[in-house]
């Protein structure tokens, strides 16, 4: 069991509290996050703490960290930070939850954050600080490498490989063998059936609105 300190103050940040109190073996003890962005002196009922300031209150020899962030600015916010913790001299743990169906015989790495209802087949290996949201399916012998946000019901088939950070929408489909280039985004319900280009934006045509109303139609 481990005493931990999360960096965030958002959703994230909560939702990262309420898993790792109740379905893992660490304790969360406070809250962290850059100075600028301080209001009041706790955040759900634990001291918050500015991060220039962290290591003298909880230090990197006693405390833990992760980093609960979200996919701003593809990522890299959350990069940054986990970087900078890691200076600090902190470790960072992950999250894997209970209810996920871990496969691969390879470990994650660190800062990953990695929900419910996920399917994680054989062969998978996934970087460090990468989010998986809840309903994914990762096919055999795909990567994910460091810094990605994979959403909700994302389908990953086999020997896929995420480049660094990328954005992955709900319900987008990956084709197999496909490579998504660094720094691309999927809109929801994006169907990529060949590699990205860099920094790429990929969404798929808008529902139309037809002309009748529902009850003029037979379900």
């Amino acid at each position: 069991m481990a005493k931990i300190v999360l960096f965030g103050t958002g959703d994230i940040a909560q939702l990262a509290k309420y898993y790792f109190d109740n379905d893992s073996e660490h304790e969360v003890v406070a809250f962290t996050v850059d100075r600028d962005y301080i209001d009041g002196k706790e955040y759900e009922g634990l001291p918050l703490i500015p991060f220039d300031e962290i290591a003298q209150n909880y230090p990197p020899d006693s405390y833990k960290m992760f980093i609960a962030l979200s996919y701003a600015k593809m990522n890299k916010i959350r990069e940054e930070k986990y970087i900078l913790a890691k200076e600090k001299g902190y470790e960072l743990v992950s999250y894997i939850s209970s209810k996920c169906s871990y496969m691969s015989q390879f470990k994650c790495g660190d800062n990953c954050f990695i929900l419910e209802d996920n399917t994680i087949q054989p062969y998978v290996k996934i970087g460090n600080n990468v989010t998986l949201w809840s309903g994914n399916h990762i096919g055999h012998h795909s990567v994910i490498e460091s810094h990605n946000f994979v959403s909700s019901h994302v389908v990953i088939s086999g020997h896929c490989v995420i480049e660094p950070n990328c954005f992955l929408g709900v319900n987008a489909t990956l084709a197999h063998k496909v490579r998504i280039t660094s720094e691309t985004l999927l809109g929801a319900g994006a169907v990529i059936a060949k590699d990205t280009e860099n920094k790429g934006i990929y969404v798929p045509p808008r529902s139309t609105k037809l002309s009748k109303n529902s009850d003029e139609v037979s379900l």
